[in-house]
């Protein structure tokens, strides 16, 4: 019915999937103006009813003379529940698989398949006999007496939306885009200016400059108009409870799986690994329905020990935790804060239970550093375990998969006698001549191990160094997820990133406090922000290839998959691309839950699984096949835990990806070394969109390479990866206009996301420039008329209100502001200018770059890795501009004294320029030289520049020369001949 209405070219209400009716005008009806958000007239006459008057999607006012309209053209309306029952009948049915999912078969459209013909109509035979007449919701409440039925009724906050979007102030937000139109029309002036001006005496100083400057315009803009919507998110935590925590009721909050991720425990400390999992295992969030897994890519014994020694701990640790409701729930970070902990606190046996659990930690602390110390050194022999047998991940490229559940399944409780939450240990297959495709591998690899044994419709990612901050943070995405008139198109929900042991003046702009808290909030007035790789709450179907509901197939004269071609280019369709849009209402009708399936025998399931060529798309695992068939999650409760164990080992097999859509349409995708820009893109690509939490409380927390050195690399890497993407089929430059279903807005800012590298390039000339005029005595600009100077004052008038007024909606500081264009320009001509160059050499040559692990410990001392100075190549570019600009300075001077009074004019606008450079470099320039014995960085910059400088006036002076002595040496110098 839903695919019907789709075709039939009238939209679909977006909250309860009824047609949205007709206008008076006979028109399709049209509730904002703004966004033209599919909802029905019914819908809207109930938000109005309900006080909502605003957007869902935009957070525009609605237009209230349309109820009138509303009502005389429909009469007598239905009520909201009646149609949310209906999207929930025609919900499990009405999922369509993406058209970019791979669907291949041997047959042709001509041909078909009557033996699949046969057998779809024999399910739905089947279904119709099995299914017991079920009494409606409005027969069931007849029989209750009308008293039960006040009582049962649910809260007046239970019908409420769990979320709303607060817009921006348009005080704050009509100025800032206003002088956004300003700048756009000053930069067209002043370009004109700039190329009908050339500089004869420096011609190519001249174009290079107007070449850099026309390149970081292009650059402004694709930054600066994906921010043209922010909005801003509210929550109501309270509602969630209402609606679906309801008492003397069965609890009907989503399950979640959480994903944690490790490598090499020697970089990555287990403490630190073990501190995130106490914390997911601490959440405020029912214990049934939260799921831990520990991804051990390197499949060290450490990390297992450790584990071991954590669930032990948790114990003690979650009750505790969950008693006196404490934040944050990861002990390090917890009984670290220098803050008063009594405060809200009114048992009289807190202090002494927290005295007695600070002992337990550091009692823990310490055997886990005893594991730590005992691996520093690996026996020749390789790691045994406790019962003699040698550990089978002794060679981490060639050893099995290997799992273990240490809660959940074992039966484990706390020690007060209350279940546990599951962890579960996961080391995939690694075999010699296998692609295991590093981080993003090792993702898709949770991914089928927990949809075999838990199968919740949720994922939730984190680094193994970022531990839950926000206890109720998964609360938080759960009423976007769970809301159904936002959660169904809504693939999934990314929190910003925060971090803990930066230095107060976060020197190298590690918090990223302009992107996470200006640019994101852009991205979600659009179709939302971009993944980030870690604190994201996924929607699993989405990860599965599956589109959005609301959404219809992409029609068969489209091309079957995000095309890569452009929009208006036509070409022959393939015979199998004709089969599979053929074959797309079939696939839609053999969607259901496990539930239905169990009433097939082996070899009807086998058959259903072999027609549809889902083992072509998801892999030979018939048990993970079926769970991807249930929308809401869930495992059959007659499953046994050994046969789903050994079914959990099967599916993380080196081997299990071959020949399928992993990492290619499905899961995490596979082709560049930063897979969460790409895995984003592609769900935006086939129309879902994400949503940006911003709780009060930060919702997760990690840690950040302070050292420069390592924070230069950390940027490389991401560089690096955006240049893959480039280089590859996924570009937004060209990828996924087939389907139309990405806005151009976000387009925009994906091609920002993958373009930014390409700018070190301009970046390193234009810092040269300053530095080259000075020592030549050139310049890159003709003297200023008085209509130039009017364009160069609005130019960087226009910046710099545009800065302020950014600043005003986002509430971030000025300070944030500074550090981020500083380390824009430390990053553009070191960590990105290699990025490119290293991109070309892995496309184009196969020369691949190896990446080591980012550190996650930090020196005892305070900030003590601040400080330390790790020599590395990527330090050579910036320091020799550093020192060039600085001799040009020099030079300039130099020049000045001897060209005497007409010479310093000119030399005031290069002398700006270079101090430009030099200012933007100088948090480079603070870490290249250390502690100096804690003598502030600027103390020796100047001394040098000065003592420069007033040594050159000295030697132009000469006080110790009298005049005619002078010109008595010089005459005596002519005369000699050499």
């Amino acid at each position: 019915m839903f695919l019907r209405m789709m075709e039939s070219g009238v939209p679909v209400c977006h909250t309860c999937g009824e047609h949205v009716g007709l206008n008076v005008n006979g028109e399709p009806f049209v509730a904002c103006h703004e966004c033209n958000f599919p909802i029905c007239k019914s819908c809207f006459e109930y938000d109005l009813k309900e006080g909502r008057k605003a957007c869902l999607r935009c957070g525009s006012p609605y237009d209230e003379n349309l109820l009138d309209d509303v009502e005389k053209a429909t009469g007598d309306q239905s009520t909201m529940a009646a149609h949310l029952s209906k999207s929930q009948d025609v919900g499990i049915h009405a999922r369509h698989i993406s058209s970019v999912s791979t669907l291949d078969s041997e047959m042709t459209e001509d041909n078909g398949n009557p033996i699949w013909k046969n057998r779809v109509e024999s399910w739905k035979e089947k279904k119709n006999k099995k299914k017991k007449p079920a009494t409606t919701k409005v027969e069931r409440e007849a029989e209750i007496p009308p008293e039960q039925q006040m009582e049962d009724k649910p809260a007046p906050d239970a019908s409420q939306p769990l979320s709303t979007i607060i817009p921006i102030p348009k005080s704050r937000l009509a100025p800032y885009r206003t002088v956004i139109i300003m700048r756009l029309i000053i930069l067209g002036l002043f370009f004109h200016y700039r190329v009908t001006n050339p500089v004869d005496s420096a011609f190519g100083l001249w174009l290079t400059s107007v070449i850099c400057e026309i390149w970081f315009a292009f650059s402004w803009v694709l930054d600066q108009f994906p921010k043209w919507y922010p909005v801003n998110r509210e929550t109501y935590i309270d509602r969630l409870s209402a609606r679906y925590e309801r008492e003397g009721e069965p609890n009907e909050l989503a399950a979640v799986d959480f994903f944690v991720s490790t490598v090499d425990p020697l970089k990555e400390p287990p403490l630190i690994t073990a501190n995130t999992v106490l914390s997911i295992l601490a959440l405020d969030y029912p214990v049934d329905k939260v799921s831990c897994y520990i991804s051990d890519d390197g499949a060290a014994m450490l990390t297992f020990e450790s584990l071991v020694e954590t669930a032990d701990f948790a114990r003690k640790w979650v009750p505790f935790c969950k008693k006196f409701s404490i934040e944050p729930r990861a002990p390090e970070f917890y009984f670290s804060q220098k803050i008063d902990y009594l405060k809200d606190k009114v048992q009289p046996s807190f202090v002494k239970e927290r005295r007695a659990m600070k002992r337990d930690y550091e009692e823990y602390k310490i055997r886990i550093n005893a594991l730590v110390a005992k691996a520093q050194k690996t026996p020749e022999e390789g790691w045994t375990m406790q019962d003699g047998t040698p550990w089978p991940g002794n060679n981490p490229r060639d050893h099995p998969g290997m799992i273990q559940v240490f809660l959940g399944y074992s039966g484990a409780h706390d020690i007060e006698g209350n279940e546990l939450p599951r962890l579960v240990y996961v080391s995939r297959e690694k075999r010699p001549g296998y692609q295991h495709h590093k981080k993003a591998g090792a993702e898709n690899a949770l991914v089928r191990v927990s949809a075999v044994l838990t199968n919740a419709p949720f994922i939730l990612n984190l680094d193994c160094d970022h531990y839950v901050n926000n206890s109720k943070a998964v609360r938080e995405a759960m009423c976007f997820l769970m809301d159904p008139q936002v959660g169904r198109d809504v693939c999934y929900v990314q929190f910003p990133q925060r971090f803990d042991g930066i230095d107060r003046s976060d020197r190298y702009a590690n918090r990223n406090t302009v992107f996470f808290d200006v640019n994101m909030k852009g991205l979600d007035g659009i179709q939302g922000p971009v993944y980030v790789g870690t604190g994201c709450v996924f929607n699993r179907q989405a990860l599965y290839g599956y589109g959005p509901p609301s959404m219809p197939s992409f029609p068969k004269s489209s091309s079957s998959s995000c095309s890569c071609c452009c929009p208006g280019k036509k070409e022959p369709k393939d015979p199998s691309e004709l089969y599979r849009d053929a074959k797309r209402e079939e696939l839609d009708a053999a969607i259901f839950n496990l539930r239905e399936i169990d009433n097939y025998d082996e070899y009807e399931r086998s058959m259903l699984i072999s027609q549809t060529s889902f083992e072509k798309t998801f892999g030979l695992s018939s048990v993970f096949i079926e769970s991807t068939l249930m929308e809401n999650g869930g495992v059959a409760e007659s499953a046994n835990p050994s046969t789903l164990i050994k079914e959990a080992i099967h599916v993380i097999g080196c081997g299990y990806e071959e020949k399928t859509a992993w990492g290619k349409e499905i899961g995490w995708i596979y082709g560049s070394v930063t897979e969460d820009i790409l895995t984003g893109f592609k769900m935006h690509c086939r129309g879902w969109r994400s949503i940006y939490c911003m709780p009060l409380r930060p919702a997760f927390k990690g840690s950040a390479p302070i050292n420069l050195s390592d924070r230069l690399h950390q940027v490389l890497r991401w560089a690096l990866g955006s240049v893959e993407i480039f280089l590859s089929r996924h570009c937004p430059l060209w990828y996924g206009f087939g389907g139309g279903r990405l806005k151009w807005l976000q387009r925009l800012a994906y091609i920002n996301t993958i373009v930014y590298p390409f700018t070190s390039l301009p970046l390193i000339a234009y810092c040269s420039l300053p530095a080259i005029c000075l020592l030549t005595g050139k310049f890159i600009i003709p003297t200023l008329s008085n209509l130039a100077s009017v364009l160069f004052l609005g130019l960087f008038l226009s910046i710099i209100v545009t800065a302020v007024l950014e600043l005003r909606w986002s509430g971030v500081s000025i300070e944030d502001l500074w550090r981020n264009e500083q380390f824009w320009v430390i990053g553009g001509v070191s960590a990105h200018l290699f990025a490119v160059f290293q991109g070309f050499l892995k496309m184009l040559a196969g020369i691949d770059t190896n990446f080591t692990v980012t550190a996650k410990a930090a020196d005892d001392a305070d900030f003590g890795e601040l400080y330390i100075v790790k020599w590395t190549t990527l330090l050579i570019p910036p320091t020799t501009l550093l020192i060039v600009n600085m001799v040009g300075v020099v030079a300039g001077f130099s020049d000045a004294l001897n060209k005497g009074y007409e010479a310093w004019g000119p030399l005031f606008g290069k002398v700006f320029f270079s101090f430009w450079v030099i200012l933007h470099l100088y948090p480079f320039l603070k870490g290249l030289m250390g502690r100096q014995n804690r003598t502030p960085t600027i103390v020796v910059l100047w001394s040098v520049l000065l003592a420069s400088v007033f040594s050159l006036v000295w030697v132009r002076i000469n006080p110790f020369v009298s005049t005619a002595d002078s010109t008595t040496v010089s005459q005596s110098c002519i005369s000699i001949d050499c």
